[in-house]
């Protein structure tokens, strides 16, 4: 059964500002997200409950609820802002 991909608006508000190349890109890796919630190259981050992909310069950080079968897309940045 796939994951609900839920995209808080401050993640979209960040995706709605990258370039149009980078948003299909995106877009795709947040889709494969809702079959396969932990692809291979998947980072769980330190002292919190969240995940992070790569999507070339760009970082997506989300949290998984097993239980709801949910992802909630919490931050779409670029790497050297994602952590900031």
């Amino acid at each position: 059964m796939a994951y609900e991909i839920i995209v808080k608006p401050s993640a979209q508000k960040d995706l709605d500002s990258l370039p149009d190349k980078e948003v299909l890109h995106i877009s795709s890796r947040i889709q494969n997200l809702s079959e396969e919630p932990r692809p291979i190259g998947v980072q769980k981050l330190t002292g919190t409950d969240g995940y992070r992909i790569r999507a070339g310069n760009y970082r997506i950080l989300y949290e998984i609820s097993d239980k709801g079968k949910e992802i909630l897309i919490y931050r779409i940045k670029h790497r050297k802002d994602v952590y900031k």
